[in-house]
């Protein structure tokens, strides 16, 4: 016993353990009032609590400001990079716009295969037995519509004026499998566009036939086809539709294309008719040629007879 009650540290050990349970006894007691030693307990302990509490928040939040500042650089070093590509995107836009303005200076000219004029119509007649070829509207030469003017949906082409009367057209559709029926287009590709001809509908897969493409072009599914302006009748740029397939030709010189349209050709109720307003190959040509003829007008040339003896004329 004595040497027990010589061990200070077992003895303070005891003590404690008894305060902290007599402090645990004191702190779940549900009394209504609070005796001044457990006020003062409470303080203590509050007072303790708020000292110890502050260092360790202060801990986790430097922390998490260090964390913070890693994510920070992280997104700004994005953001620079995607600032530079920006820069340079704007920079390329400018030099285009430039080198497209000064292209037009050295060309002088106000117009391009793409100036055209529109005129809505209406479509008033189609024959079942003509359903993919021909549809009637309701514009003609009175309104301004004459023969081969394109024809357009919002979607894109589908067709030319046929024949037109006073009041009415008739419209030739692109799915109309004619040999006369054929379209100057080219392939939208990312260097130079490859030209080719839609001539003929494919039954079977319901597509357009492009047709005489090289054969070292690089085109490939999925790129747009649209009117080339080299016809001399439609305008440039009008949408015709998507490649869907390639195959060589017959003679393997060539390669042709399905083009699923992209206007719907059997549900058609209203239409655009479209006017070019640039200037055509045909009436240069026509022009030059009238000019030509009337300035080197000569009167006629009277050939001599040899055997005349260098007399009179035959």
């Amino acid at each position: 016993m004595p040497h027990f009650f010589s061990n200070k540290r077992l003895i303070l050990l005891m003590v404690s353990i008894i305060v902290l349970v007599s402090l645990i006894g004191f702190s779940t007691r549900n009394n209504e009032t609070i005796t001044w030693p457990e006020k003062f307990l409470r303080d203590t302990t509050g007072v303790v609590q708020s000292f110890v509490s502050r260092p360790a928040h202060m801990t986790a939040g430097f922390f998490g400001n260090v964390a913070d500042i890693f994510n920070v650089y992280e997104e700004n070093r994005m953001l620079k990079s995607r600032m530079e590509e920006f820069a340079s995107l704007s920079a390329e836009l400018e030099t285009v716009k430039q080198e497209n303005a000064t292209l037009r200076e050295m060309i002088d000219s106000e117009s391009s295969l793409s100036d055209y004029t529109t005129r809505t119509a209406l479509v008033i007649h189609r024959s079942p037995d003509k359903w993919t070829d021909m549809i009637g509207i309701n514009k003609g030469s009175q309104n301004g519509v004459s023969e081969n003017m394109a024809v357009v949906t919002p979607e894109g082409l589908i067709g030319k004026v046929n024949t037109a009367s006073e009041f009415t057209s008739s419209v030739q559709l692109l799915s109309d499998d004619s040999r006369t029926n054929r379209v100057s287009a080219m392939v939208a590709t990312d260097g130079e566009p490859v030209y080719a001809f839609i001539e003929g509908w494919n039954e079977e897969e319901e597509g357009l036939m492009l047709r005489k493409i090289q054969s070292d072009a690089e085109i490939k599914e999925g790129q747009q086809v649209i009117t080339s302006g080299l016809g001399g009748l439609f305008p440039r740029g009008l949408a015709i539709g998507t490649i869907t397939s390639l195959e060589p030709d017959e003679y393997g010189l060539s390669y042709n294309a399905l083009v699923e349209p992209a206007a719907d050709y059997y549900n058609l109720e209203q239409v655009n008719v479209i006017e070019r307003t640039s200037e055509t190959l045909d009436d240069t040509i026509q022009q030059n040629t009238t000019e030509e003829n009337e300035e080197n007008e000569e009167e006629p040339v009277e050939i001599e007879d040899p055997d005349a003896g260098g007399g009179g004329s035959s």
